[in-house]
């Protein structure tokens, strides 16, 4: 008997949703309503059942992201996509790694709710215009014209690097020295001038309200919050090798954006609602 269709598509259904709400518990919300609407066709008129079921995870994003936007309104401070531990292997697909980052998915957060989903369908899954255009409720030449505006617009604002695994853990491992030390000095060798620190604690967590520009700053921050009673460990957060903390005042998710060996942003996440995905793997895929 083979599995249901659903059940054999999940982690690419789970994917899609994640891309276009950058919440993995909004994303496992539409995965629900959507099963409960699955639960309801008639398979004998569906002709492809994974295009179907992306279609329908698709229009119960868009109905999420519109929800959500009041509560984006009055997050305190910066909003940080929700970062997820994921299995070393997900950096071998390149594109997929780049897209699930969180320096993508923070980018990815600017473009409209259409536009994000036009941008996911047709950029990291490829799906045919046609197809995108019945998931998001355009014509064919709308999704068209909606597409590359919006490649242009997260072409302008994407990082334009290309480290490898193996170069982000060396400069990863050369951070967390820099932090176990404290010293400042070791800290703004290791950074870029003009860094920037972008901090998640949804106002639950002592956290930086806006981001934090220049590496005398950063580094003066970073050397006064470390703790010597904290724990790191090297992770793979979204596909990238990363930071996760544990300590007494709760734990946090570091993912860096690194440039000619040097780091030129950090995404700090300290929001515990935010969390709970970075001691389980998820599997994500195309």
């Amino acid at each position: 008997m083979t599995d249901d269709p659903f059940v054999a598509h999940r982690s690419l259904l789970f994917t899609v949703a994640y891309e276009m709400l950058g919440s993995a518990a909004d994303a496992e919300d539409v995965l629900q309503e959507t099963w409960l609407r699955w639960a309801d066709v008639d398979r004998s008129q569906v002709r492809d059942p994974r295009a179907y079921l992306v279609r329908a995870v698709t229009r119960q994003a868009l109905n999420r992201i519109r929800t959500l936007a009041r509560r984006r309104e009055d997050y305190v401070g910066e909003w940080l996509p929700e970062p997820l531990l994921t299995h070393p292997d997900v950096a071998d697909d390149v594109e997929l790694a780049e897209n699930i980052s969180i320096a993508m998915l923070t980018v990815l957060e600017t473009l409209g709710p259409v536009e994000r989903a036009v941008f996911v369908l047709r950029e990291v899954f490829d799906m045919p215009h046609d197809e995108v255009a019945e998931a998001v409720g355009r014509t064919p030449a709308a999704v068209r014209q909606i597409a590359r505006r919006a490649r242009n617009h997260v072409a302008a604002r994407q990082p334009r690097v290309n480290v490898s695994p193996m170069e982000h853990k060396a400069v990863l491992d050369r951070f967390l020295a820099a932090l176990h030390t404290g010293r400042i000095q070791d800290l703004l060798e290791i950074m870029a001038p003009d860094v920037i620190l972008v901090a998640d604690g949804g106002g639950l967590t002592a956290a930086a309200l806006a981001p934090v520009h220049g590496a005398e700053l950063v580094a003066t921050m970073l050397a006064g919050t470390e703790r010597r009673e904290s724990e790191t460990m090297l992770v793979w957060l979204n596909g990238a090798p990363a930071i996760r903390i544990r300590s007494d005042s709760g734990p946090a998710a570091v993912s860096l954006l690194i440039e000619n060996g040097r780091i030129t942003r950090i995404y700090a996440t300290s929001n515990p609602q935010k969390l709970t995905r970075i001691n389980k793997l998820t599997d994500l895929t195309r």
